[in-house]
């Protein structure tokens, strides 16, 4: 049994194999180790694996996929599948990912006994510059921040489970209960298991070569991701919050029936379901996470105070909305409130409701848990 196995999904990454196996070799030397490529590219990065292979001091293996099931997650899937090494490292082929890193990552999960190591964007010195622009920056923290809120306890200590580097116990995934889609197979393996994990900072480099997979096919893949892992507390907290915006809409127009002025008709109608929303999701949506940070008391402050900021922001827009854009009030207001929606409820699980930071149980195996597919054998989800 080696001690590491790399695995490194590829998908038309020719020009960048060569310089990513010379500086693992380079990092791993003295180390049992070895890379292995799970290919799905339609170039000639499978022979330009067997070329770089026939010369490398670092054993270097090509499993070539024909049909690319999983996408990138399927393909670390398989890679996993075929090591017998103890420790697993997945990183991408571009060189986004710092291969000098590896060492840590694996004298990390040594040291600290953890099963997981997770090299971060968003801990200490860490940063996602190398990300194309802006725009790829914001939608890459946003998307971190929400899938937080919806797994809190699986993601307590890990602040990047979007990354796609980090280093596994081999043994402490059952691969038989990953339903790869996408990218975001640390996501996956986070929330269908208790993993004790570890993190180090890192900086997401410039790609060396190739072009960006990342389009508009994978964030819909990844939202689908998101809705087949967590079925459990954001359905909650969307009925509820469906039952006060009816309740809402109906005030509403209730007032504005009776010559009430439409913003101070939304404004009543707002602070009357601020009050009922939090009673309901005390009781039906965070009831589990109520004595992790807060009292009651103060959990209601920071809701009310929050939710008053956003009815100060949303009111404003829905004033925009019906003398500029022409909309009625009261589907304006619906609108303003479905928007709302996914803000109201990150901030809620993740400052309000958020779990208390726990060191892992060292030496722990984690007990696998499931899909929601319904298989029997599987035990349910977190249910955060």
């Amino acid at each position: 049994m080696r001690e590491l196995t790399v695995v490194v999904p590829t998908f038309n990454e020719a020009p960048n194999v060569e310089p990513l196996v010379a500086r693992l070799a380079a990092a791993l030397d003295g180390v049992d180790a070895e890379v292995l490529f799970v290919d799905d590219s339609h170039d000639d990065t499978p022979r330009e694996v067997e070329r770089v292979a026939a010369t490398s001091a670092l054993p270097v293996r090509l499993l070539h996929r024909d049909d690319a099931v999983g996408g990138l997650s399927g393909a670390v899937q398989d890679g996993l599948a075929t090591s017998t090494a103890r420790w697993c490292v997945v990183m991408d082929g571009d060189l986004q990912h710092p291969p000098e890193l590896v060492p840590t990552l694996l004298a990390t999960a040594v040291e600290q006994g953890v099963d997981v190591v997770v090299a971060s964007r968003y801990t200490g010195d860490g940063s996602a510059g190398g990300l194309a622009n802006g725009v790829r920056r914001l939608v890459s923290s946003s998307s971190t921040a929400v899938t937080r809120a919806m797994f809190p306890r699986r993601l307590a200590d890990c602040s990047d489970p979007m990354t796609g580097f980090f280093l596994v116990r081999r043994d402490a995934v059952d691969l038989a209960r990953l339903q790869p889609r996408g990218f975001k197979i640390l996501l996956e393996i986070l929330a269908r298991h208790r993993l004790a994990v570890a993190e180090i900072p890192f900086v997401f480099g410039e790609r060396l070569a190739g072009e960006s997979k990342a389009s508009l096919a994978q964030g819909v893949q990844f939202l689908s991701q998101l809705a087949a892992l967590r079925f459990g507390r954001m359905p909650r907290f969307a009925v509820i919050g469906g039952l006060g915006a009816v309740v809402n809409v109906a005030l509403v127009w209730a007032m504005t029936r009776a010559d009430v002025d439409y913003r101070v008709a939304a404004v009543v109608a707002a602070e009357a379901t601020i009050v009922m929303n939090f009673l309901l999701q005390e009781r039906f949506v965070f009831r589990d996470l109520r004595g992790e940070r807060f009292g009651t008391w103060s959990r209601f402050a920071h809701s009310f105070l929050f939710n008053n900021i956003e009815t100060a922001i949303r009111v404003p827009v829905l004033a925009l909305l019906v003398s500029s854009g022409h909309l009625a009030a009261v589907p304006a207001t619906a609108l303003t409130l479905l928007l709302a929606f996914v803000v109201r409820f990150t901030y809620l699980a993740r400052v309000v409701y958020r779990p208390r930071r726990r060191s892992p149980e060292v030496g722990t195996i984690s007990a696998a848990v499931p899909s929601i597919e319904g298989d029997v054998r599987k035990a349910p989800l977190e249910q955060v």
